[in-house]
């Protein structure tokens, strides 16, 4: 690994050549960034991995990491992109072999765990432009980098809380909620997902957009949406 050429490729990739450039790594393409995380069993070792992570050479401005009481997340994006390259693939590499080195494993999640997911909430609105600065003051968020427009969504400067974007609607919906939230799960989790979330009495609303969304609802109609990066290309 020490040896590889460093791929100074700054171009975005699409999404069907992030997942399947990093899928074997035991990271997962989930909404514009790769993600994974590294069970370590303890916060002591959790931050030596992290600190090795952050070593990676060229990992600045790509690499960003929570570190918590047993495993560290871990997410790569080239920031000035707003997606993923060849740059991103490379350190997906290079952090996968630096956690071998500690005889641990990058992984998506699995079994009897939750998988590295994106939530994001979605506002419906008639006038965007006109409730869009609320959420951004109240939340204390900040426009999407390269982009302010009331079709950007809205991020947490911190990378901590969920992204805020906004749907145009044609007409008014009383009736009906405005507000939903959206899980970016690894395309290979939705199914999974989706069963379970029906199974807990959930009801599947409509899936004429899928592989891209899922449509669920609860008992009482509140809606959520189960998305992948598939059918949007």
């Amino acid at each position: 690994m020490g040896g590889m050429a460093f791929d100074s490729s700054n171009e975005k990739l699409s999404r069907p050549e992030a997942s399947d450039a990093v899928t074997g790594l035991g990271w997962r393409y989930v909404l514009g960034e790769f993600r994974t995380e590294v069970r370590t069993g303890s916060l002591p070792l959790a931050a030596d991995v992290a600190a090795r992570a952050a070593a990676v050479p060229q990992a600045q401005g790509h690499l960003r990491m929570d570190v918590r009481e047993d495993r560290v997340l871990l997410s790569l994006q080239t920031a000035e992109t707003g997606g993923v390259t060849a740059r991103d693939v490379e350190l997906a590499r290079r952090i996968s072999a630096v956690t071998e080195e500690f005889r641990l494993t990058t992984q998506p999640g699995g079994t009897g765990d939750r998988t590295v997911q994106v939530l994001e909430i979605g506002i419906d609105a008639m006038d965007i432009a006109s409730i869009r600065p609320f959420w951004k003051a109240v939340l204390g968020y900040a426009d999407e980098p390269g982009g302010s427009g009331p079709e950007d969504a809205l991020v947490d400067p911190s990378g901590q809380g969920p992204a805020i974007w906004f749907q145009q609607m044609d007409a008014p919906r009383p009736q009906r909620n405005r507000l939903h939230v959206d899980v970016s799960v690894p395309h290979d989790e939705a199914h999974q997902r989706i069963e379970a979330t029906v199974t807990a009495g959930g009801k599947l609303i409509n899936d004429t957009e899928a592989p891209a969304f899922w449509v669920l609802a609860d008992p009482e109609g509140n809606e959520a949406c189960v998305t992948t990066w598939q059918g949007r290309d």
